[in-house]
């Protein structure tokens, strides 16, 4: 059994889903699960509504038709005219208009995932309707019914316990050998919906694998494979053919956005292998990642995070930073949902470089002067070289200035303005 990926740029029109359709049906001897993200670019749109919702703005039922339209032209050229748009895909636009149509509890977080969710959903069921249409025999699957969660929205843990159970009762291959279903969202135990994150569809996939036992797991993108930087941003970009689950991790976790971070954890548990292939030229195998027993030899690998923030926490009575105040600024970035990316530790400074927060610094940084003098820089990019070089080193960082670096045996990590 394999599991598919594919994000939202491969469905992002109906030639898109065209495309993605014969890459299927080139595997439908196999048993197949097929992960599905939200179209294009709707997740932004979708989060647009869900402000406007949350602040009873005046466009929110013009930012919904905006949405509802740009999926009813999809299917429109898929089946034939906007009369022939699928049942169960008008169904779910009802749904999301009488969600809209209830006022907004006061938790943000908690009404971003009732209505992120419906991305994935339209869009996974657009896909499993064309497959039917060609003759390709699919089940849908509702992957909240069988993903479950903690409550933490927006950033939700897998409970792995009633996952196993409902996934390996839902996905059996004896009546239906190919499955249609959504990354990204699952539920609570109470059938409240949740996200794991944002770009979470991958993690999906390597769960589903995990807990299925899979062959493989396929990411199909808009690049050849894993290269060792940002082709939107460098023109000299290799690709890497081979990594190890320790490589790719690392890659993950610096802001190499071709991988969700969590994904390789499940998979390098069962030793299961992941493909990153283009579903624009389909045929070759693109990057492996598994276990590596040999040395690889990578050429630097660079990536580019940028909005970071350098907070900078001194104890107002002078005394020395010691672990107990690294424990009390790190409870402090657990509590405004910081993502943490780099640490330094002086004598009486502990300075850490962090995502900029969603909805703005100032509250969290009035809250921290509670404890500490703290000082900020906004604006600051991240790069992070793996197999660095002095040259590439050199490079990026020309005509920057340096607000603070860190230096591994692979890894240089410079934050730089």
């Amino acid at each position: 059994m394999k599991v598919f990926k594919f994000g939202g740029a491969s469905v992002k029109d109906a030639a898109g889903v065209r495309n993605v359709s014969k890459i299927i049906s080139e595997y439908k001897d196999n048993d197949l699960v097929v992960v599905v993200s939200a179209m294009g670019k709707t997740t932004n749109l979708l989060e647009t509504l869900v402000k406007a919702h949350f602040n009873s703005w005046d466009e929110t039922f013009g930012i919904f038709e905006e949405f509802k339209q740009f999926h009813i032209d999809i299917s429109s050229d898929l089946f034939g005219g906007p009369d022939n748009v699928p049942a169960p895909v008008m169904s779910l636009f009802a749904e999301v208009e009488k969600k809209l149509k209830q006022p907004p509890s006061l938790l943000f977080d908690f009404e971003y995932d009732q209505i992120i969710c419906f991305g994935e959903l339209i869009s996974s069921q657009i896909l499993s309707s064309y497959l039917e249409s060609i003759h390709l025999s699919n089940r849908w699957i509702d992957i909240r019914a069988s993903l479950r969660t903690d409550d933490k929205f927006r950033e939700a843990s897998v409970n792995w316990k009633w996952t196993e159970m409902l996934i390996q009762n839902t996905f059996q291959f004896s009546e239906h050998h190919m499955y249609i279903t959504q990354g990204f969202i699952g539920s609570t135990v109470t059938n409240l919906t949740t996200s794991l994150g944002r770009e979470g569809s991958d993690f999906t996939a390597a769960i589903l694998a995990s807990l299925l036992n899979a062959e493989s797991v396929t990411i199909w993108k808009d690049v050849p494979g894993v290269l060792n930087a940002d082709p939107k941003v460098f023109t000299d970009t290799v690709l890497l053919k081979e990594l190890s689950y320790r490589e790719a991790i690392e890659m993950t976790y610096s802001g190499a956005q071709v991988i969700h971070p969590k994904t390789m954890k499940p998979l390098y548990n069962k030793s299961i292998p992941l493909y990153v292939r283009s579903f624009v030229h389909p045929e070759p195998q693109g990057t492996i990642i598994h276990h590596v027993d040999h040395t690889l030899e990578l050429t630097p690998v660079y990536i580019v995070k940028g909005n970071q923030v350098l907070l900078t926490f001194s104890p107002y009575d002078f005394s020395f930073i010691t672990s107990d105040d690294i424990a009390r600024v790190f409870s402090m970035m657990s509590k405004h949902n910081l993502k943490v990316n780099m640490v330094q530790q002086s004598a009486i400074d502990l300075s850490l470089l962090v995502d900029a927060p969603e909805l703005g610094l100032e509250t969290m940084v009035l809250d921290m002067r509670k404890d500490y003098e703290v000082k900020y820089n906004t604006g600051l990019r991240l790069i992070t070289i793996r197999h660095y070089t002095n040259e590439k080193i050199e490079e990026l960082t020309r005509d920057s200035k340096i607000y603070i670096e860190q230096y591994s045996r692979r890894t240089a990590k410079i934050a730089v303005k």
